[in-house]
């Protein structure tokens, strides 16, 4: 059986029993082009090829833990670097009042969500920054973000306003991901709504453990919200395999969520304290490091 990718017109054999379902959700490895395989009703063996009919599970990707300290800024930055270094054209969205992601890419004083809304800028696009490394892009944040839970949280509808923003930029990206603060609250049930994946970091400690619960709880009530599918996973991050408590409550989170867990540990690594010093992902700090080539290792997870 021959198919072939709407985008970029790449043709594909693939053998006849793969298609045994009536849709098959399928990706071209040359453009990344996502799209479903239908059987036609007319003809048992036809199949109609049609454009995006669910969403992309690793388009728009929130970054969140209740508990702060397990890695969450790092991981937006180094996973979304790691993403840009395989040709992935990324947005990094920092929804952080902290800013701490818009530091660490070396951004001061800028525009951010707030000018979005508020009207300092026509347009979302206007506040996207260009950094310095290929494929990668920010929408920093900024001081004034923390008017934005006061104006808008008592707005009805108020978590889709960054859902509803994006829409008019997310297509010119592979890949959006979102820092959260370490709390639910505005910004966190904003970057919710908007992902199609959470991606929720854990140390190996009990508090930690207890966060991941606390967001796969929310999850589960947003899903009934907005009503579509949103995945859910658990990133172990800061791991060290010689600490016998950590070992233990690395297993327990094995346990509990299995298939909703990445299969890439990322562990301790000084050098990744190094990179934040000089404001440059791991992966263009030092490539060769435990931490990049980790980081590299979910990127390859995560688009597949």
């Amino acid at each position: 059986m021959i198919i072939t990718c709407e985008k970029c017109r790449t043709k594909y054999r693939i053998a006849d029993d793969i298609l045994d379902k009536p849709e098959l959700k399928v990706r071209c490895h040359k453009c990344s082009h996502r799209f479903v395989v239908r059987r036609a009703a007319a003809a048992e063996d036809a199949f109609l090829l049609q454009d995006e009919l669910h969403p992309d599970f690793s388009r728009v990707i929130a970054i969140s833990n209740q508990k702060g300290g397990v890695a969450k800024t790092t991981t937006c930055l180094n996973l979304g670097a790691a993403l840009a270094k395989m040709g992935k054209r990324v947005l990094l969205i920092d929804f952080d009042v902290q800013a701490n992601l818009t530091i660490l890419l070396g951004f001061r004083k800028t525009k951010s969500f707030y000018e979005v809304l508020t009207g300092g800028v026509k347009h979302i696009g206007e506040a996207v920054l260009k950094t310095r490394y290929p494929n990668l892009s920010l929408l920093p944040s900024s001081s004034k973000m923390a008017l934005l839970k006061k104006k808008y949280l008592c707005q009805h509808n108020f978590e889709y306003l960054l859902r509803d923003k994006l829409k008019a930029i997310q297509d010119s990206y592979d890949h959006v991901l979102i820092d959260t603060p370490p709390s639910i609250e505005f910004f966190t049930l904003n970057a919710l709504v908007a992902a199609n994946l959470v991606v929720v970091p854990s140390t190996c400690e009990y508090l930690s453990m207890h966060g991941v619960s606390q967001i796969h709880d929310i999850i589960s009530v947003l899903k009934k919200d907005i009503n579509r599918e949103v995945e859910c996973k658990v990133l172990i991050t800061m791991y060290d395999a010689k600490n016998t408590s950590e070992k233990v409550i690395c297993d327990k989170l094995r346990q509990t969520y299995r298939d909703n867990l990445f299969r890439t540990v990322i562990d301790k690594d000084d050098k990744m304290q190094e990179s934040h010093i000089v404001n440059a992902p791991i992966s263009h700090y030092d490539e060769k490091s435990r931490a990049a080539v980790q980081y590299m290792q979910l990127a390859d997870e995560i688009a597949g």
